[in-house]
């Protein structure tokens, strides 16, 4: 990653003493049992993610979850791990250094919420630094709760530094555009599918009764996307996948919806995942795999179009976001 350069903007207080820190939700190690283990261990302690008594949670997780379940997500992982390590690290840290080569004037690093490399350490090693303020921009366009307050709980525990985070970026104009462009040019080598399927991570449906905005978000997203597509009300859909547990979650699922696509008659489905900034586990084993291969025995094709990950457009519009976010703090502190 290249060094910061000398500071010409951004200058109240110094530039030169700011970290910009994109932050992922996180990933094992390796894709073996040991080291998934330890990090839904992790991501599971979070009362954020799972809100339950820890009376009661805390020995359902260790003596039933865990147990069952990491051997099984550890083969997921291995079925999509990359020479260089877990999609969803490589991805990330591709798209920090891309964000930095946009914004030579300030240092960008990335850090994941669970996991390596810890958000919380990185917070203390910049502090040891010297560093004064710290931009966290979370990599979930639309805010909820359980992903990007969280992100916040970590930043405000570190009372050393004055910092600052993007709470959401779902409508901003260049992020949408970036989407919608991934989908045309995948449809101008690929040709045009029948139907495009949006499908954003799940909620616990009491969350967003609780009022968590994340719902709106994704559904202001994907009429967003929509309409820079041009594409008229019956030529898309918005669904949700990776439902866990047996409480009800947001719908319509994914899994249902392409059920549904397919009872109509339609073969050719195109899908993206606009709430996921790199692909990861999510979208590479469960969409591009798993549900591709149920739309197949139906005797259709589920054709993935992938996250925006570190492509030119997708660093530019974050970097768009950043500089807003500064020129603003910088307002506020003059």
């Amino acid at each position: 990653m290249p060094a910061p350069a000398s500071i010409a903007a951004y200058d109240t207080p110094s530039a030169a003493d700011t970290a910009v820190v994109l932050v992922n939700l996180g990933t094992p190690d390796a894709p073996d049992t040991a080291s998934v283990r330890r990090y839904l261990a992790e991501f599971l302690h979070d009362r954020r993610v799972v809100d339950m008594s820890r009376w009661l949670w805390c020995p359902l997780l260790h003596f039933a979850i865990l147990p069952l379940r990491s051997g099984k997500v550890a083969h997921k992982y291995a079925s999509v791990w990359l020479p260089e390590g877990s999609p969803l690290a490589v991805h990330t840290r591709r798209l920090a250094e891309a964000v930095q080569r946009e914004l030579p004037q300030v240092r960008v690093l990335h850090a994941m919420r669970y996991g390596k490399p810890s958000w919380k350490q990185l917070l203390l090693d910049l502090e040891r630094q010297g560093v004064r303020r710290v931009l966290a921009l979370p990599l979930y366009p639309q805010y909820s709760t359980s992903t990007t307050a969280s992100v916040g709980d970590v930043l405000d525990a570190v009372p050393g530094l004055s910092s600052r985070m993007v709470r959401e970026y779902h409508l901003d104009p260049d992020w949408v555009a970036a989407v919608a462009d991934s989908v045309r040019r995948h449809r101008a080598i690929h040709g045009m599918g029948e139907h495009l399927l949006m499908s954003f991570h799940g909620l616990p449906q009491r969350f967003a009764a609780a009022g968590d905005p994340y719902p709106r978000h994704c559904e202001a997203s994907a009429q967003a996307i929509a309409q820079a597509l041009g594409l008229p009300d019956d030529a898309w859909t918005l669904s949700y996948q990776s439902r866990f547990g047996r409480e009800r979650w947001l719908e319509p699922s994914t899994t249902d919806t392409l059920t549904a696509l397919a009872e109509r008659g339609l073969r050719r489905v195109d899908v993206i995942a606009p709430g996921f900034a790199v692909d990861c586990l999510e979208t590479l084993e469960e969409v591009a795999i798993m549900l591709a291969e149920e739309f197949a025995a139906r005797g259709g094709e589920l054709r993935y179009i992938p996250c925006l990950n570190d492509s030119p457009a997708h660093a530019a519009a974050l970097a768009g976001v950043i500089e807003r976010e500064l020129d603003e703090w910088a307002e506020v502190a003059a």
